[in-house]
């Protein structure tokens, strides 16, 4: 057992599947004894994890229970948490992406701005926030905390409106809520204790995680083509490739015929490959990637 320690506190709840799984693509296995732990293994002995809801992260980050953690900038606004953010590390795959919280009404109540909610009542779990921006708007009216299914309190006809964390905005619409305004946008960070990150240990080993994470993130959506090619369509098929800088080219062993590698995004593939065939691309081969550092 190592004699240096970092405390991580890792997501639990809608976060947790794909924060393990980017964790894993880093190189960090994160596993549960059972699902009701809240104190993972992980294959490193400088590194001990907690899981704490992401709406309590920021608060032991501040306090230094918790060395970093991975939480949302929602709730370290909420919290108004003093901690360093170390990264951001949202990504459009799986839950990690870019999420907004919004101010939303049902559609017919003629609500068209906050100045119409003046003297009637909201309900969010984000209730800070809420308080701020009404503070901000200058609307005076009842914040009431949430414990979630938010948007059905409207159609019941308890608040008059909600704040509620939306990505598409597929549910406030499946439920006749429309949105009137936004109060932040959030994606997930990797966010330090103030304290822990003077430590020169410490950071650098937060610095490090930081940098496998985004590694990993910058992968997710992209794969690498290794191909072969006659030195007479090599021009061609270069011309083809959108690198993510320029393509690795080397020569083989049979003269006049060269090897290309590359990065791409992933959702090119499928019309780029065929096009390097008929630009005379031989061998192709598509491949996937745990970590891209840039």
């Amino acid at each position: 057992m190592s004699d240096k320690i970092l405390k991580l506190g890792l997501p639990k709840g809608s976060l947790q599947e794909s924060t393990f799984k980017m964790l894993k693509k880093a190189g960090f296995n994160v596993t549960l004894p059972n699902a009701r732990s809240y104190f993972p293994s992980i294959d490193d002995a400088q590194i001990e994890v907690v899981l704490l809801r992401a709406q309590e992260m920021s608060r032991y980050v501040q306090d230094g229970a918790l060395d970093c953690g991975i939480t949302g900038n929602d709730w370290i606004l909420e919290n108004k948490s003093d901690v360093v953010r170390i990264t951001d590390l949202s990504y459009s795959k799986q839950s990690l992406n870019k999420v907004r919280w919004v101010l939303a009404v049902p559609q017919d109540s003629g609500i068209k701005t906050a100045k119409d909610l003046e003297g009637k009542r909201v309900a969010t779990e984000l209730v800070n926030v809420t308080k701020d921006y009404f503070k901000k708007n200058k609307v005076n009216l009842e914040i009431e905390f949430s414990w979630g299914a938010t948007e059905v309190k409207v159609s019941a006809g308890l608040v008059d409106a909600i704040v509620e964390l939306t990505e598409t905005g597929s549910s406030l619409r499946a439920n006749k809520l429309v949105e009137i305004s936004t109060l932040c946008e959030s994606i997930t960070q990797f966010i330090a204790n103030k304290k822990s990150y003077q430590d020169t240990w410490k950071k650098d080993k937060m610095e490090e995680i930081a940098i496998l994470l985004k590694g990993a993130i910058a992968a997710e959506e992209k794969v690498g083509l290794k191909m072969n090619v006659k030195k007479a369509d090599l021009e061609k098929v270069i011309a083809k490739l959108p690198a993510l800088k320029k393509p690795t080219i080397s020569g083989l062993s049979d003269d006049g015929w060269f090897a290309i590698e590359t990065i791409i995004d992933e959702k090119v593939v499928r019309v780029l490959i065929p096009e390097l065939k008929k630009s005379g691309a031989q061998g192709i081969i598509e491949y996937p990637l745990n970590k891209v550092i840039y």
